[in-house]
């Protein structure tokens, strides 16, 4: 219910009701700390956003270093040494470890080449297999 009062300074009637009442103390704390839960939350996601990209781009990275070393193998003239190399290599600024398995796929002369990069904490980020079919024999007339 409104009450008539008339204000000192300006001498006119307004009308101000008597029961009108704004936030408490505790309201605001309470609404801000619902704001600040909020806010830490999405800052966490951010968080982990930027590491997953930061991660991705290092995957993909080491996928086409991997892809490199396995197509150099494949390509070769000559088929590469069945056992374990290992190298180093640069790409995207970096230089990438990897470690090339290369074994028997069977009992023929096809060759199961296997690649792993690995970043500098020795986590392989990148991994591939690739299959080397048997080389015709070149005669030379």
């Amino acid at each position: 219910m409104a009450e008539r009062r008339s204000c000192v300074r300006c001498e006119q009637v307004c009308l101000r009701p008597t029961d009108a009442r704004g936030f408490t103390l505790i309201e605001v704390m309470v609404a801000l700390a619902v704001f600040s839960l909020a806010a830490l939350a999405l800052i966490r996601l951010e968080g982990a956003t930027i590491r997953s990209t930061a991660l991705l781009g290092d995957t993909t990275l080491a996928q086409m270093v991997a892809r490199n070393v396995a197509v150099e193998a494949i390509t070769a003239s000559s088929p590469p040494a069945l056992g374990q190399a290992a190298g180093v290599e640069q790409n995207g600024g970096r230089a990438w470890r990897w470690v090339r398995v290369v074994r028997r796929a069977g009992d023929s002369d096809v060759l199961r080449i296997d690649v792993s990069v690995l970043d500098a904490g020795g986590r392989a980020l990148g991994r591939l297999t690739m299959i080397r079919p048997p080389q015709p024999a070149v005669t030379v007339s």
